[in-house]
């Protein structure tokens, strides 16, 4: 794929270049709560208004139902990307509408104009090409160049990540190009011992990765809610915990073949449990107990790993040369339940490996539990595309880009 570093040889002054960004930020009300996804692609955004192009940014934000809703607005990312880009950006109240075109044609060498949240509309995530054709063909009236540097969502067939590059002359941003050359160094000669440490909430929104790494990983490490369906298939009692049930003979037969092919799996050995799941707006005391995991209570729900199982983690994250981390291992948005993923992150702060987080909620924890992002070798701004690409999975938004 043309990166932007061939697209500013070629020169840009005074073209329109249409940046899809992934500005998919956590609001609570209007309030952004982690900038993270904002300032990975500001280096994209400002070298091209450095070399003179009119930069049109557009991203999705949430999961509205095709149509406006201020609660999904893109105008506190908008202002929070001109407060890093400390300049004036405008704001276009629609997506390809009269405001949007007005945006667009008053944009000046050099400066930059947001337009409203692409999901506004049906045709960015309809499955019908012809509608996905139809969007795309109006976002491309808005520009000459197209870059794409949104990896949170290269994983979506939609129009402004698979279609609208099909239209115009296409290149990735410096974001994509960082995340994939990383992504490489974990499935292409990966220095060993190769370490990967699982967490989140459900066990089937990893089962393809976990598949693909029995083949490729040393030691897998399960937390999170996901973790309580493992202890389950082994038989343990989980409580009023997360559990799929229908995904435990997928979890057995996962840790058979682990076990046939020498990947150690390693799971929680304590658990600090409560009652219920914990008051997340007030943080107020959640009265947790910290039991072995193979002797939890019925009626109490597992929400963090325990100390002992932090130790654990931590020697087998010790002497990796790799690790790969996706989710957290607790309800660490709450003090009770926060230790698990602090555990992780310390240990890869702590080990000489290259590390990788892997977007979403765990890059979130990284950065709401204080840690310098500076200290991992890779903080993915994409949880899901991370994920596919690990599966061995096209993703859409990078096969477009590629000529």
């Amino acid at each position: 794929m043309k990166t932007i570093d061939e697209l500013l040889a070629e020169g840009v002054a005074g073209k329109r270049v249409f940046v899809r960004a992934d500005l998919n930020v956590p609001l609570d009300g209007t309030t952004i709560t982690d900038d993270g996804r904002i300032r990975a692609v500001v280096p994209t955004i400002a070298k091209l208004a450095e070399a003179g192009a009119r930069v049109v940014v557009a991203s999705h934000l949430g999961r509205p139902k095709g149509a406006p809703d201020p609660a999904f607005s893109l105008a506190p990312a908008a202002a929070r990307l001109g407060e890093l880009l400390d300049a004036e950006v405008a704001f276009a109240t629609d997506t390809v509408g009269e405001s949007a075109r007005a945006a667009v044609a008053g944009l000046a060498d050099g400066r930059v104009a947001v337009v409203e949240n692409l999901r506004f509309n049906t045709g960015e995530t309809s499955k019908d090409d012809a509608e996905r054709g139809a969007f795309a063909d109006q976002l491309a009236e808005l520009a000459d160049i197209y870059v794409g540097d949104g990896f949170g969502a290269v994983h979506r067939k939609h129009a402004s990540v698979f279609d609208l590059p099909a239209r115009l002359p296409h290149y990735a941003g410096y974001l994509i190009a960082t995340e994939v050359g990383v992504l490489k160094k974990l499935t292409t000669d990966v220095k060993r011992p190769y370490a990967v440490v699982l967490g989140g909430a459900k066990v089937s929104d990893k089962l393809g990765v976990i598949d693909h790494l029995l083949e490729r990983a040393d030691r897998i490490l399960i937390g999170g809610g996901m973790a309580y369906t493992f202890l389950k298939a082994q038989g343990h009692e989980v409580g009023s915990s997360l559990l799929q049930e229908d995904q435990i003979p997928a979890v057995r037969e996962y840790l058979r073949r682990a076990e046939e092919k020498g990947v150690e799996f390693v799971l929680p050995v304590d658990v600090v449990v409560a009652p219920s799941f914990p008051d997340l707006k007030t943080k107020a005391p959640a009265h947790p107990t910290t039991v072995a995991a193979d002797a939890m209570p019925a009626g109490q729900m597992g929400l963090d790993n325990g100390p002992e199982t932090n130790k654990l983690y931590a020697s087998k994250l010790a002497d990796a040369a790799t690790v790969f981390w996706n989710g957290p291992m607790g309800v660490f948005e709450h003090p009770d339940f926060a230790d698990g993923t602090r555990a992780v992150a310390q240990a890869l702060v702590d080990s000489s490996a290259f590390s990788v987080v892997g977007g979403g909620d765990s890059a979130a924890a990284v950065r709401i539990l204080g840690f310098d992002e500076n200290a991992f070798g890779h903080i993915s701004t994409g949880g899901g595309a991370s994920l596919e690409y690990l599966e061995g999975k096209t993703l859409p938004g990078l096969a477009a880009l590629e000529d």
